[in-house]
């Protein structure tokens, strides 16, 4: 659906976060003359109203009465597609689309490389923008990494850069490329069940001409074998790691040792996005060197810096116990101390407490509503790991304080959604930053979003 199509519908927009103000910005700027009504929070009526005096705001959720008085419904990326209100006014006739629909929609010529995945796409997305930039190319980075594609519909570049997370993987337009960095259980509360979330994360791989999927995942190999273009990275004839090397094909190309941000799950994303400028026709060798100097994103495996005699380290984005054990083997060898829980979204942890059990340098605090889920599964699976248990953050930190020998690591990394106590995980990561005596003001945004 083009944005001139919307011209004498009735439409609404529902969500009035930054996806939510693109698209009144956008459809004001193509259908000036548009009537368009918009339903958000109550705490956010008055800002919107403000922002566009003629809107007709509603401080509240439509029901599927409401929305069927509608010909369209642009919908904000966290509002689930499943909702039953959605579901029966589709069913009436309304049509549901979003900001990154129709941005795919004014851009069918724009070369896209779209990455998703349940861990991996933001630093992949900004590593292969990072590395292109650093060929001279000019470089979109936009998406579920932190601007809306609507923010950027009349502006040019010779590669996007796109970061799509499973609310919007069905949602893109036909593209060049796409990468599939992992797939674990993830956002069930928004899809409804593993299955629905699998599905609807590759449907990536139906819009994209060319599918670039993660080889080490067994798994994530099945479900894509179909695909008439399948590339791979993390496979010996590509790009792998392999002997201290982040190597294409048997040559080594750059020194993991040099590699800006720790772990292998990184020096692997570093894969995805060498390979991904490969298949785009770049000289992705030239690039390699230019990953020395990308800087970690915020709140990913990020270093704040010594205070008491200990090591604190921001994983904040850290939302599954998969992804919390990716943070603890980049710490490998090191005394740690994690912080664990927040929002539960009833995940299975017990891999988590069985690849935790045998870790002698590790102690486990649990905190925040899941926190005493946890903490029930590392008793019951008879962890010898020493832990904690407390109700919040602060009451976490504050005795991995105390426990963590010095030297040590303290590492926020918990395996859970934010919104227990938080707003997100990057107020999340501040507050734990400025507990534990830093400036969580200083850990902005992301670098690099936009057209460079």
């Amino acid at each position: 659906m083009r944005i001139a199509e919307l011209a004498g519908q009735r439409v609404a927009i529902w969500g009035f976060g930054r996806e939510g103000r693109a698209a009144i910005h956008a459809l004001r700027l193509r259908v000036p003359e548009l009537s368009l009504a918009l339903y958000c929070g109550q705490a956010e009526a008055a800002d919107a109203q403000a922002l566009d005096p003629a809107l007709r705001v509603y401080a509240h959720e439509p029901d599927a009465v409401a929305l069927s008085a509608y010909d369209v419904v642009i919908k904000s990326p966290g509002i689930s597609a499943y909702k039953p209100a959605i579901v029966t006014a589709q069913a009436q006739g309304t049509r549901f689309t979003s900001g990154t629909a129709l941005w795919f929609a004014e851009n069918s010529q724009a070369r896209v490389v779209a990455i998703t995945g349940t861990k991996g796409k933001s630093t992949t997305t900004a590593l292969l923008a990072h590395l292109a930039r650093d060929l001279g190319v000019r470089t979109a980075l936009a998406g579920n990494i932190g601007l809306p594609l609507l923010e950027l519909l009349d502006r040019q570049a010779d590669l996007w850069a796109i970061e799509l997370s499973s609310f919007q993987t069905g949602e893109a337009g036909a593209l060049e490329l796409g990468v599939v960095t992992s797939l674990y259980e993830e956002h069930l509360d928004w899809h409804g069940s593993r299955e629905r979330y699998v599905a609807d994360k590759l449907k990536l791989a139906q819009a994209a001409n060319q599918l670039l999927v993660n080889a080490e995942q067994s798994g994530l190999l099945e479900k894509t074998a179909s695909h008439p273009r399948r590339r791979l990275f993390g496979h010996p004839d590509g790009w792998h790691v392999a002997e201290g090397f982040i190597r294409r094909g048997e040559t080594g190309v750059f020194a993991l040792d040099k590699l800006s941000v720790p772990g292998a799950h990184n020096a692997l994303n570093a894969c995805a996005a060498l390979a991904a400028l490969d298949i785009m026709g770049f000289d992705a060798v030239a690039a390699a060197p230019a990953l020395a100097h990308f800087r970690a994103l915020p709140h990913r495996l990020q270093p704040l810096g010594e205070r008491d005699g200990l090591q604190w380290v921001n994983d904040s984005i850290s939302t599954t116990p998969l992804a919390t054990l990716a943070a603890l083997d980049s710490l490998h060898g090191r005394e740690v101390t994690v912080i664990v829980g927040g929002h539960d979204r009833g995940l299975d942890w017990s891999p988590f407490v069985q690849s935790v059990a045998g870790r002698a340098t590790l102690r486990v605090v649990t905190q925040g509503a899941n926190g005493p889920r946890i903490a029930a599964a590392l008793r019951a699976g008879r962890s010898s790991v020493p832990r904690g248990d407390v109700d919040k953050l602060d009451d976490a930190i504050e005795m991995a304080r105390t426990i963590t020998p010095p030297g040590g690591v303290v590492l926020l990394s918990p395996g859970a959604p934010s919104f227990d106590q938080f707003h997100d995980y990057a107020e999340r990561g501040r507050h734990f930053a400025d507990i534990a005596g830093f400036d969580g003001k200083a850990i902005t945004g992301i670098d690099g979003l936009g057209i460079a």
